[in-house]
């Protein structure tokens, strides 16, 4: 395999203020120019989280980079109640295998 190695990363997030998932999602995907299109894909979910976030990444200090903000702003922080991590175990894996 040539080239560099991406994981992948799924961010679930409880949000404290009902209906404001569609203005974090909003915000979160206007964010990706900040973060070289590290986010790749956000989406209200149902269940017992309210969003869920898909990052790709090559070094754990870009994952670091988007969690420690979305825990931190200001604007994030006042809405987003509660994270959770997932990362996937092996780089560039491949969807056709499934």
């Amino acid at each position: 395999m040539t080239g560099k190695k991406y994981y992948r990363g799924y961010i679930l997030a409880r949000l404290s203020k009902i209906g404001a998932e569609l203005d974090i999602v909003n915000d979160v995907i206007g964010k990706r120019k900040d973060d070289t299109q590290i986010i790749t894909y956000a989406s209200p979910v149902y269940g017992n989280w309210d969003l869920i976030i898909e990052v790709s990444f090559s070094q754990l200090d870009e994952l670091d980079k988007i969690v420690t903000r979305l825990r931190t702003d200001e604007r994030f922080k006042e809405v987003i109640e509660e994270t959770t991590t997932l990362v996937t175990s092996r780089p560039n894996y491949p969807l056709d295998n499934i």
